[in-house]
């Protein structure tokens, strides 16, 4: 079957030969002819399958038929809806013409209203940003009959749910849905429950099995060895890599090591403008960068032909990742390669990951009297041994401790020899007895009259613990004012 056989305009027929679109994908011929006849699609495909002409084709020649009719696409993220307004550009040539318009967050919302002001009828965007629009009603969806949700899975995991929800009652009741994942858990069968009619169910291959031709590769490091690894894959392998990682922040580390130790690295995360994230994704295709480190956030729809090589410095949070993060390479039916790194902390996610590729898998058990090969970068500390502790014929048990008790005791039997010490510190209180000639400020006028003795002795009376009660219990006067008396 090609795309010449199927039930279309002759414009859009050109304009898929002029783009090189030439044979269809399973994808695309078991779910272009029935969304042609109008009927709602539950589909179901590997990444990188050519689920976004799946659908364009359908709509295109829908709106050139109807000049009235509208469609909408929304995307989980930026790259995504970019991605899907550059295929429907390459199909709506000149001749064709419709008004279209890129709803993401991040761009300038003048230029966006500007669009939508030319009569677009085809509106591409992210959740967020065609809800601010309705919001600010410059966005008119009661003509909308053709709907497509696109990674649909991704948006719900992104908390999108609320957010298609306010959308989707901005839509007219009557249109065609197609809904698009590439795994089904049961909050989207949930979904198509309730937004489709009686959709058509399409799935091309396994919904968790990797694409065959991505040649898979593990390697245990530690994690203080990890970069350093890093580096041999980097000089090992040619070609554009992609490498994962768990954070931004960590993103923006590697890249800065990278460029110091010489190589050509930009990364590409949820806290660049989008300005930069064009910048960032132009630059790698274009090959300005041979190395994209990325956070998940570009591991679904991003649609790069010439990445070769992914590399799994982190894991990813959730199991299913793993399959989207290694179908960057391997598209359109090319070889990749994809390399995970793997540390002791690893091992339990590593394990879901291979229990989800392949149901039948099991994992290894170790013996019990088997060593780990590495232990992750942290200082081992010595196994508890009891016997080491509690064992009576070594150095360190309890009796010989006794000779230590001991020594102790001849020390405290040596007190004699200290009092040299203490004499001189009765020394040091005998003259400073002599410096306690003049005083300062008093509240008694008649203290200058006494001897200087009996005032010491007097103070360490008060000292005693018997004096301080006394000064505790005696009475003062509710208001009382120091006077100060100097000698004259």
């Amino acid at each position: 079957m090609n795309f010449s056989d199927l039930q279309i305009e002759n414009k859009l027929k050109k304009s898929i030969e002029l783009a090189d679109f030439k044979t269809p994908t399973p994808i695309q011929s078991q779910s272009i002819p029935i969304s042609l006849e109008g009927r709602d699609i539950l589909g179901t495909a590997q990444t990188g399958t050519g689920k976004t002409l799946a659908f364009t084709v359908p709509m295109i020649n829908k709106l050139i038929k109807d000049k009235q009719a509208m469609a909408l696409i929304v995307c989980p993220t930026r790259e995504l809806a970019t991605q899907v307004m550059a295929t429907v550009l390459k199909l709506n040539v000149r001749e064709i013409g419709i008004g279209n318009a890129l709803l993401i967050g991040g761009e300038s919302m003048q230029k966006q209203l500007r669009k939508l002001g030319k009569r677009a009828r085809i509106i591409v965007g992210t959740p967020g940003r065609i809800n601010d629009h309705l919001k600010r009603k410059s966005l008119d969806l009661s003509k909308v009959n053709y709907l497509v949700l696109d990674e649909t899975d991704r948006m719900l995991d992104m908390g999108f749910t609320p957010q298609i929800e306010q959308i989707l009652n901005f839509v007219p009741k009557e249109h065609q849905t197609l809904l698009f994942s590439a795994t089904l858990p049961n909050n989207i069968l949930k979904i198509s429950q309730k937004y489709l009619n009686n959709p058509e169910r399409i799935s091309v291959g396994s919904l968790s099995a990797p694409i065959d031709k991505i040649k898979q590769e593990t390697y245990e490091v530690s994690q203080d060895k990890k970069y350093h690894e890093l580096i041999n894959q980097l000089v090992e392998r040619s070609g554009s890599i992609l490498v994962f990682v768990k954070t931004k922040h960590g993103a923006d580390k590697i890249v800065k090591r990278l460029k110091y130790d010489g190589h050509k690295a930009d990364a590409i995360h949820g806290n660049l403008r989008q300005s930069k994230r064009d910048r960032v994704i132009n630059g790698f295709r274009n090959g300005h960068s041979r190395i994209l480190i990325a956070t998940d956030v570009a591991a679904r729809g991003l649609d790069i032909p010439v990445i070769k090589h992914v590399i799994n410095y982190d894991l990813p949070q959730v199991p299913e990742d793993y399959v989207h993060r290694i179908g960057r390479t391997g598209r359109a039916g090319k070889e990749g390669s994809a390399l995970t790194f793997l540390t002791p902390n690893d091992r339990s996610m590593w394990n879901s990951i291979s229990k989800l590729i392949d149901p039948n898998y099991k994992p290894p058990q170790r013996d019990r009297g088997q060593k780990k090969s590495f232990r992750g970068g942290k200082k081992g500390k010595a196994p508890f041994n009891k016997k080491r502790k509690f064992n009576d014929n070594k150095k360190g048990s309890f009796r010989d401790k006794k000779k230590f008790f001991k020594r102790d005791d001849d020390k405290k039997s040596n007190f004699k020899g200290k009092k040299k010490f203490f004499k001189k510190d009765e020394d040091k209180k005998s003259k400073f007895k002599d410096k306690k000639k003049s005083f300062g400020f008093t509240n008694n006028p008649k203290y200058f009259g006494k001897k200087i003795d009996d005032v010491v002795e007097k103070d360490n009376k008060r000292s005693s613990f018997k004096g301080r009660k006394k000064f505790k219990k005696r009475q003062r006067p509710k208001k009382f004012s120091f006077k100060k008396h100097k000698k004259k």
